[in-house]
């Protein structure tokens, strides 16, 4: 409901009834504390996504990882970069996420005591639009690592499957390598493609919606300000 949506409420009331400032802020007021309610809520949720994907990715260094390596022909060995890139990338959605939470209610905490309702807003926009920066760029690191893994992984199998076991490079069909490099990036794609895709709707489902809410009851708020200058 905007400001016109609210006046408009207001004068549908019986005759004696006026559009008051004050009551029009306490509307505003409440909806912005129902929409932060709503954050909170959606970052426990998100605390608890996070607990999930380390334990998943513990799992995946401990359990899947030494299998999968073990099972490997020899000669074939994971680059180290892209080890520590997989492990930069995944500490890095960590650490912006956890940046995000203290920033988040470091400012809830100092405007329970010091800020009015339009200072409160702008607060918590900023934090949300810093946080959607910040996990954008965690983003695109975490991709580039599985593409990069993924490549790695494509071009190592082709690798050994030119080579024989004294060494010699075999004679492969070129039409038979293009397809199968074609059909590595197709799935490379649909990879990275729907992982991105996701995470993107996750985030968008906890905590970018609300960006644009809050800046529409912000918009509201300075509506009314400027009416009473």
């Amino acid at each position: 409901m905007d400001l016109n949506d609210l006046k408009k409420t207001w004068n549908k009331l019986p005759a004696g009834k006026e559009l008051d400032e004050s009551q029009l802020r306490s509307m505003l007021s409440k909806r912005t504390g129902s929409l932060i309610e709503r954050i909170d809520r959606n970052i426990r949720i998100g605390f608890l996504v996070l607990f999930a994907l380390i334990l998943l990715f513990a799992f995946d260094d401990f359990f899947v990882s030494p299998t999968v390596l073990k099972s490997l022909p020899e000669g074939v060995n994971v680059p180290q970069w892209l080890v520590f890139l997989g492990v930069f990338s995944n500490a890095l959605i960590f650490t912006t996420f956890l940046y995000f939470v203290i920033k988040y209610y470091r400012v809830r905490k100092n405007c329970d005591v010091i800020c009015d309702l339009r200072e409160t807003l702008k607060k918590i926009i900023n934090t949300l639009q810093l946080y959607k920066r910040l996990f954008y760029l965690a983003l695109a690191t975490f991709m580039v690592a599985i593409g990069l893994a993924f490549i790695s992984g494509l071009y190592q199998g082709v690798n050994v499957s030119m080579t024989s076991q004294a060494g010699e490079v075999l004679q492969i069909d070129s039409g038979k390598l293009v397809l199968l490099i074609i059909i590595g990036l197709l799935v490379l794609t649909i990879l990275v493609g729907g992982i991105f895709l996701f995470l993107r709707w996750g985030f968008r489902k906890l905590y970018g919606n609300y960006i644009s809410k809050l800046k529409a009851t912000l918009k509201e708020l300075e509506g009314i300000e400027d009416e009473n200058l």
